[in-house]
């Protein structure tokens, strides 16, 4: 999981100065940051169906790419190994790994199933667009 640095914790160990007095420098603390995208239940059923007809899948890689009239839209893929860099969300019983290079676009967004008469696709809700085109394949972040 992706960590950050805080520099509100306390002090370090005293260290002299040059005017022979010491000053203390701020601790950087480390804290674990939310997952970059979440999952809901429907999402998680759904990949999981995914993953028992896919032979050696152990999730599935979520990515974005340039392309749509927009900018951006994501890639799914199944994920065999995590590779180096992948950001991994485990939630409801599934893993999903975000690529390294998607991470900016996907940070907050909530990836649903959603079926209607007319469709069943995955949808993404995403708190970093600021634009979509007009059948929601792509965005802009």
């Amino acid at each position: 999981p992706m960590r950050w640095l805080s520099e509100a914790a306390a002090a370090t160990p005293e260290a002299p100065s040059k005017g022979g007095r010491k000053k203390t420098a701020a601790k950087r603390t480390i804290r674990e940051l939310p997952p970059p995208i979440t999952l809901t239940e429907r999402a998680a059923d759904r990949i999981k169906e995914l993953l028992s007809s896919s032979g050696d899948a152990i999730g599935i890689k979520i990515g974005v790419r340039r392309r749509g009239c927009n900018g951006f839209s994501f890639t799914m893929n199944y994920a065999e190994a995590k590779t180096e860099g992948d950001e991994e969300v485990a939630a409801h019983g599934v893993r999903v790994f975000v690529d390294p290079m998607a991470v900016f676009h996907v940070v907050g967004t909530e990836m649903d199933w959603e079926e209607t008469e007319l469709s069943a696709e995955f949808t993404f809700k995403n708190p970093n667009s600021k634009g979509e085109c007009g059948c929601g394949e792509s965005f802009n972040t």
